[in-house]
């Protein structure tokens, strides 16, 4: 039977190549862990719903030629949503200056329990909803209710505005009263009071890249009136193109002093995460190089050392030892070099997560990464070395012997 013994002091004889190979199962275990961790995220970022109806909705950006006042440019936005949902195919349609996880972002909102609490009790993103919102969005309302027409109010850009009423979701509700019913409660919004009149199921905020507080949106009752600023129009299903292109045509033939272009929203999301999607393929590519670059080298260590060691195989053939034996010593060889390298790659995986969270703000990678890396790199240091080991348990004992 193989002992450990006369394997580590092998190994004592061949320290460099030793410590070589360790180091790069040792990197390669930090930089993998990492990288498919950082996949991770980016898959779990990507795979996010925004809450809506996306694949009916199309965004027309508008932006005024004139300035006009608060009141003004109010009655224009009215009067342009009067007639977008009037165009056949439209189900509904609102204003606001963002869109739903593909959109620029707002200003957050501090919302706490109290009017002296020093620290909020959840930060939240706001949209600026009226009575045609939820329809447009195709959002659920699960408990409350919806604005009235007389709770919207029109406001200026950059003018102070302290919602007296909301709505927000499920997640943000549960994140404020666990346990209870929040409609009709009263909670603090910028040291302001607002009431909770609705609930509604699910609303992605504004901003991409909002992980810890993605579903935590808020509408408030107001129409913001600026020189630029967004259409929302949801349109019936597979009639998204001729929205579109009736929607543009017909602002354009009521008044040309302003520049309007179409879009549609799941085009919009799409190249959003666009640089989650590069960066998941770059560390999809990284992994499989450096897989092959640790095989690589396992292989090339363990040819070298079976066309050294032909004279001590050929040795133990002579005085009993079967193909089993020597398979088994190369194999458990490997294991304890890759042992080694894994201890290395352990330290190596924690102090680059160090760093990522430091420079790019990038959570703790879980625990379990690790002894998932493990298993990974011992059995495919098993795979690596099978080849060589089969080669060198098969080499006949008056081949090895003359070679002395």
């Amino acid at each position: 039977m193989l002992q450990i013994k006369p394997i580590l002091a092998a190994l004592k004889h061949h320290r460099v190549a030793t410590f070589l190979i360790a180091t790069q199962i040792a990197l390669s275990m930090a930089v993998l862990c990492n990288a498919v961790f950082v996949m991770q995220l980016r898959l779990a970022h990507m795979a996010r719903r925004p809450g809506i109806d996306a694949a009916n909705l199309a965004v027309i950006h508008y932006r005024w030629i004139e300035k006009h006042t608060t009141q003004e440019g109010g009655a224009l936005i009215a009067t342009d949503l009067s007639m977008l949902r009037r165009l056949p195919g439209v189900t509904d349609a609102y204003a606001d200056y963002t869109v739903p996880a593909a959109g620029q972002e707002v200003e957050l909102l501090l919302l706490g329990l109290r009017h002296d609490q020093h620290a909020p009790t959840s930060l939240a993103e706001d949209y600026h909803a009226d009575t045609h919102t939820m329809s447009t969005l195709g959002l659920k309302l699960v408990a409350g209710r919806n604005f009235r027409a007389d709770e919207i109010e029109d406001i200026g850009d950059m003018q102070p505005y302290h919602p007296p009423s909301i709505i927000m979701t499920r997640a943000l509700a549960r994140k404020l009263f666990p346990g209870e019913s929040p409609v009709g409660k009263t909670v603090q919004v910028n040291n302001h009071p607002s009431t909770i009149i609705g609930i509604i199921r699910h609303l992605q905020v504004p901003s991409m890249n909002a992980n810890r507080i993605a579903d935590f949106s808020v509408l408030v009752p107001s129409r913001l009136v600026s020189r630029q600023g967004n259409y929302l129009v949801r349109a019936r299903p597979g009639q998204v193109a001729d929205v579109m292109a009736l929607a543009r045509k017909a602002l354009l033939a009521k008044d040309r002093m302003r520049v309007v272009s179409v879009k549609r929203y799941s085009d919009m999301l799409a190249k959003a995460y666009g640089r989650d999607r590069g960066v998941a393929i770059l560390m999809m590519a990284i992994c499989f190089v450096l897989v092959a670059a640790t095989v690589g080298g396992i292989v090339g260590l363990a040819n070298f050392w079976v066309g050294q060691r032909r004279r001590q195989i050929g040795i133990r053939r002579a005085v009993g030892a079967t193909r089993g034996d020597i398979l088994r010593y190369f194999q458990l060889e490997n294991f304890l070099i890759v042992s080694l390298g894994i201890m290395l790659g352990i330290l190596f995986s924690l102090a680059l997560n160090a760093a990522l969270m430091h420079h790019y703000e990038l959570p703790r990678m879980p625990i379990w990464y690790l002894p998932l890396g493990t298993c990974f790199l011992w059995i495919l240091g098993q795979i690596a070395v099978l080849p060589s080991a089969l080669r060198a348990a098969s080499v006949p004992p008056v081949v090895a012997t003359r070679t002395v």
